[in-house]
Formats: C-alpha cells, sequence, structure tokens
C-alpha cells in the first residue's frame, strides 16, 4: 500500500472510533469528509455520506424525514440553513431532535475555507440535570438555572478554546511561512520601534552588510549598524518616524559595497499613530556598477559623435592646407621655404592621421593603405625616431625605392618601425652603437624594411618565441607586445616578418607587398566636383586642375544633378555630406542609373564605420579626408583603370 493511501485508512479509521458526529465541507458546501457515527446518528444513505454530497441536499433529506419537526415551508428552510452556512461563522447550539434525543451543534470555519462541525449526544447530559431539579427540591429555581446556564457555558467555552486554539496554530503556521519567505528573500528585512530597537529581522543583514551580526532583535540601530552606518541612515530613520518615506543608496565604507534602503513608516491607517519603521536593504554593487558602465558608454558615445563632427571641420581644413602646401612646394622657393613648407605638410598628414583614429574610436582597428611618399616618409620618420635616442646612439636610414608613391598604410608603417627602433635602442643598451634602417625592392613583388643593431642579438629563445603575444625579455618592464603587433600588421598586409643575428647584432627584415602607384599622367577629364564648402572647393579644384583635369564645380545636390547631364563629363567627385537632407550616396546612385557610362567616387572625413560611407563603399571608392594630390590621384587612377 502506498505511503498516501496508508495514511488516509488510518484518519478514516480514526475518525470512525470517536463517539461524536464529524463533517467537513469545502468552500462550496459539499462534503470533504465525514466519519461513521455521523451516519449512524441521522441514519443518512450512502449517497449523503460520499464525497462531493452538497449540504443543501443533506438539510432537505433531513427535513423530509422530520429531524426538525413539522416545518411549513421545507424548500425556504433549506434555503435560509444554506445561507447561514455560508456565513463561515463560529457557532455553538443544542436542539432537540424528533426521535427526543438532545445534540449539541459545534461549526467552525477553515483558514482555506469551509468549515468543520461536531455533533455530539447529549441526552444524558440534559436527563441528569432534569432529575437533579426533581429531586432537588430544596435547590432554589433560580440556583438550577444557573448551573444549567454555567454548564452551557462551560460547553461554549470549550468550543470557544477549540477554535481559538486552531486559530493559533493557523497564525503560528501563516507566521512560519512568512518568516521562511523572507529569509529567502535576497534582501535584509526589519522592523525597529519609536524607541530604535529591533522587534523583527529576516536574519540577512549580515548577507547585505558584511561583518553585521544577524542576530539584532533586542538591540538598538546603532549597535546593530554600526557608528557610521546608522550615522548615515540615522536622517532618513527619523523622517520615517514623522510619517516620510524614503530611499537612501549608499557605500558601505568596510566591505566597499552599494547598499539601497528604503525606509517606511509602520502606522495603522493614514492617519494612525506610528508604531515604528520597517527597512529594506538591498545589495546593489552589480547594478551601480553596470550603471556606471552605461553612463560611461553613453559618454563615450557622446564624445565619439561630438569628436567625429569636429574631426569632419578639421579634415576639410587640412584638405585645403594640404592644397595649398602642395602647390607651395612645386614653386621655386628658397630652401628654408621649402623645409618650412615641408614641415608644415608633415605637421598637417600628421594631423589627418590622428583625426581618423579620433573618429575610428568606437571601430575595429583595419588597415587604410593610401599613396606613400617614400622619400618623405623617412625623412618624417628620422625626425621622430632620433628623439627618444641617446646622444651614443647613431641612426642612419637608407632607402632605395625607385617608385616615389606605394600603396601603405602610413600610420601603422610608422608606428611598427618606430617600435623597431625603440626595442634596438633597449638592446643596444647605455654603451651606445648604431641603428641601421634601409628600405629596398625585391624582385617587383616585395617592399623589404631592414633595421639591424649592433646590440647582442637575439637569444635562441627569443628567435623562437618574440613574435609571439606576451613574450619578453625584458621582465616586468616589458608587456610582450610591440613585435606582436608588428607581426600582425605585417600579416595584415600579406606580407612578414623575420627575425635573425648578424654578425653585429640582431636584424628584424620587415617585408611588406610592393604596391607602386603609377605616376603617368592620367588623361585629361572633364570632372565634376560636388562639395557645399567653396574653401575646400577651391583647394580641390585646382589639385585637379594642376594634374591637367578641367572642372566644373556644383555647391549642392540640384545644382550637381542639372550639370550632369552635360554630355562631355567623364567624371564624379562628391562629398558625402551635403547641405540639405540629400547626401553624396544619392547622388551618386541617381547619376548611376542614369548615366552608367560616369566614373564615379566619393570623399568624406567619417569614419569608416559610419553607416553613410558603408553604404557608399559598397558602391565606389572613397577618399578620406585630409587627403594631398598624391592621394587624389590614386583615387583618380583606380577609377580609370576600373
Amino acid at each position: 500500500m502506498a505511503r498516501s493511501d496508508a495514511t488516509a485508512h488510518m484518519t478514516r479509521a480514526g475518525l470512525n472510533l470517536i463517539q461524536q458526529a464529524l463533517t467537513i465541507y469545502d468552500r462550496d458546501l459539499k462534503l470533504a469528509v465525514c466519519n461513521r457515527p455521523f451516519q449512524t446518528m441521522f441514519d443518512l444513505p450512502e449517497s449523503l455520506v460520499t464525497p462531493g454530497a452538497t449540504f443543501r441536499d443533506t438539510i432537505r433529506f433531513l427535513v423530509e424525514r422530520g429531524e426538525y419537526g413539522e416545518v411549513d415551508d421545507p424548500e425556504g428552510f433549506v434555503t435560509d440553513r444554506v445561507e447561514q452556512a455560508r456565513a463561515f461563522e463560529p457557532h455553538y447550539m443544542e436542539r432537540r431532535r424528533s426521535n427526543g434525543r438532545m445534540i449539541s451543534v459545534e461549526g467552525s470555519p477553515l483558514p482555506e475555507g469551509g468549515w468543520v462541525t461536531v455533533y455530539t449526544d447529549i441526552t444524558s447530559i440534559k436527563s441528569q440535570e432534569s432529575l437533579l431539579r426533581a429531586r432537588s427540591e430544596e435547590l432554589s429555581d433560580q440556583l438550577l438555572t444557573h448551573a444549567e446556564e454555567l454548564s452551557r457555558t462551560n460547553r461554549q467555552l470549550a468550543a470557544t478554546i477549540a477554535q481559538l486554539e486552531e486559530t493559533k496554530r493557523g497564525l503560528a503556521e501563516m507566521e512560519a511561512r512568512t518568516r521562511l519567505t523572507t529569509e529567502m528573500t535576497p534582501a535584509h528585512i526589519g522592523h525597529v520601534d519609536t524607541d530604535g530597537v529591533y522587534t523583527f529581522t529576516n536574519r540577512r543583514l549580515s548577507s547585505v552588510l558584511p561583518g553585521r551580526s544577524n542576530e539584532i532583535v533586542g538591540l538598538h540601530f546603532c549597535e546593530a549598524l554600526g557608528v557610521k552606518t546608522s550615522r548615515r541612515l540615522r536622517p532618513h530613520l527619523d523622517r520615517a518616524m514623522q510619517g516620510e518615506s524614503s530611499v537612501l543608496e549608499f557605500t558601505d565604507e568596510d566591505s566597499g559595497r552599494r547598499i539601497r534602503t528604503a525606509f517606511t513608516p509602520d502606522r495603522v491607517g493614514e492617519t494612525g499613530p506610528i508604531n515604528g519603521v520597517y527597512l529594506l536593504s538591498t545589495d546593489v554593487t552589480e547594478e551601480a556598477q553596470a550603471r556606471a558602465v552605461l553612463i560611461q558608454t553613453n559618454k563615450r558615445e557622446l564624445a565619439a559623435q561630438l569628436t567625429s563632427g569636429m574631426a569632419h571641420d578639421f579634415s576639410n581644413l587640412l584638405t585645403i592646407i594640404l592644397g595649398l602646401q602642395s602647390r607651395l612646394s612645386r614653386m621655386d622657393l628658397p630652401e628654408a621655404a621649402k623645409e618650412l613648407t615641408s614641415a608644415t605638410t608633415a605637421a598637417a598628414r600628421r594631423g589627418g592621421t590622428l583625426l581618423d583614429r579620433i573618429a575610428r574610436i568606437s571601430g575595429p582597428r583595419e588597415l587604410h593603405p593610401a599613396p606613400v611618399d617614400m622619400r618623405r616618409f623617412f625623412e618624417t620618420f628620422e625626425a621622430l625616431a632620433r628623439a627618444p635616442l641617446a646622444d651614443n646612439i647613431r641612426l642612419s636610414i637608407t632607402q632605395n625605392v625607385p617608385d616615389p608613391l606605394l600603396m601603405l598604410d602610413e600610420g601603422s608603417l610608422q608606428d611598427s618601425l618606430l617600435n623597431l627602433v625603440l626595442n634596438a635602442r633597449d638592446a643596444i643598451g647605455p654603451e651606445g652603437g648604431e641603428i641601421r634602417i634601409r628600405a629596398q625592392k625585391v624582385r617587383d613583388t616585395w617592399l623589404d624594411i631592414v633595421v639591424e643593431d649592433t646590440g647582442p642579438g637575439f637569444s635562441k629563445e627569443a628567435l623562437e618565441f618574440a613574435l609571439d603575444p606576451f613574450f619578453t625579455t625584458k621582465g616586468q618592464a616589458g608587456s610582450g607586445l610591440g613585435l606582436s603587433m608588428v607581426f600582425d600588421f605585417a600579416k595584415l598586409s600579406g606580407g612578414n616578418v623575420r627575425l635573425e643575428n648578424h654578425r653585429g647584432g640582431a636584424r628584424v627584415t620587415y617585408r611588406l607587398p610592393f604596391r607602386a602607384v603609377p605616376l603617368s599622367e592620367a588623361t585629361p577629364m572633364l570632372i565634376l566636383l560636388v562639395e557645399d564648402m567653396p574653401d575646400l572647393r577651391v583647394s580641390v579644384r585646382e589639385m585637379l586642375t594642376d594634374m591637367g583635369h578641367q572642372v566644373i564645380e556644383a555647391a549642392s545636390f540640384a545644382e550637381a544633378d542639372t550639370l550632369a547631364d552635360l554630355p562631355a563629363i567623364n567624371m564624379v567627385l562628391s562629398d558625402i555630406k551635403l547641405s540639405g537632407h540629400t547626401t553624396g550616396v544619392d547622388l551618386l546612385a541617381r547619376l548611376a542609373r542614369r548615366r552608367p557610362e560616369l566614373r564615379l567616387a566619393l570623399m568624406t572625413s567619417l569614419p569608416e564605420t559610419h553607416p553613410l560611407r558603408q553604404r557608399g563603399a559598397a558602391c565606389w571608392p572613397v577618399l578620406s579626408k585630409p587627403f594631398d594630390s598624391g592621394q587624389l590621384h590614386a583615387i583618380l587612377a583606380q577609377e580609370e583603370s576600373a
């Protein structure tokens, strides 16, 4: 027999052994449980003692049997009894049955709904009371009446006590469930009285404020929380004692956790007296950290947007400067003026590189090849590389690259070579020595840039692992990321890095694909230049005319759309951002449908992660601002070859 079936069997057997009749009806007044004495006492059929039998049917059966004597309106009598039962109010009564026997009826409601009734045969007790009255003439009628009333009162009192015990048991179960629920809550719940003494706690204080005791009932607010924390919370507690709810978020100095505490007055009704304050304390450390990260992210995004906007404007200005410097470099200037022009051009290009990095602050690191004048590149790099070297370290640079313009990522190449120079400096040490850099073309396929030093050379371990991330021979002074960064850039470019030792020290060969930009004059074209900034439009126009092209200018989408119908126009070069709601991408898309033979290109200072630039780059070449005549020539040559 299953355990539940055995328990039910024993329960029914126990109920059948008691001398009183017992019934339990649920909230719908349907029989849930009854014992055999109930059926025997009222001689009920089996259908009325089966679970599910209705209280109404049972009363109707008893009325029809004459249990209640003569009843003028049987159905009304049944309805009244049913309505009394639905009230679920405790009651005790005594009544004489039709067979002459006396019974007491004691009813009690159940906490979950429904009620339980106990029927007791008190015929013998009543007979003794009658016998006592008949044989004790010497007793006054008043004494007998009092005795009978006392007996009835005692029985009612016993019934009431039983009801109170059941209520007490229900309240104890409810309190136990409430305490279990509060103790499972991941927060501290407490109550302090008007004197500031804890009268309740869910024993979770230490989970929120480490180091505090969980057993704080009977302790004062200050003693339970500590001097610093209680001093911080005291003003909010005092306001709650005055009837004002509040929430405080603070940092616990001992644990560093961020805590949020809610103070709720304990009062009866809206205007009743205040009996204390409920406190709910929650650890919101992770939430506070997430908020801080979100705020910082929003700040970064806003800064990136503002910076991107400023980068756009400065890129336009630098493009103008580069255009003017390009014109100056072709003039017959004194040597000192040429040096100033070269320095200004290098500074403008460096500014363009910085702006490009700022504009791509939130995007992934990618290569951005552009035409690079190798002579100018090494002149600029030499000035940068000499700065961190000691006076006893000599630097020599030799470059034998016949093609003046190569397609390279200038910023990444400069950073990589500077990293190699610094590594060579550290290897040479304070004794001094020499660093030699030479660039050469290899079989029209590769550009080799070799960096040699006169230090002790690579160890066997370094030759094997130096290109791995985090490998370093400098101990705590090195990160192990320098050479791995150089190697990553080379591999991303399609090249490689080779480490070796020569007789005088270490040698690093930096190999990149050789991609020359042809300098032959492009076929003269009539180019429609679309730019809404007049100064920038003039600068780009002069770059184009110096290359032998003819230029027609347009300052808006509408003007360019009209001029593009001229049959002599060969190419359209448009800025992506134009005044108004339409863009250069919209313009080129419209012209590509209308005149598919046109060569089309875009220019912009938007970062590569910008959706508008990505949409344009998917269809046409995009020239990043600021740019010089060499980069502009490369774009035109690329479009012409396409």
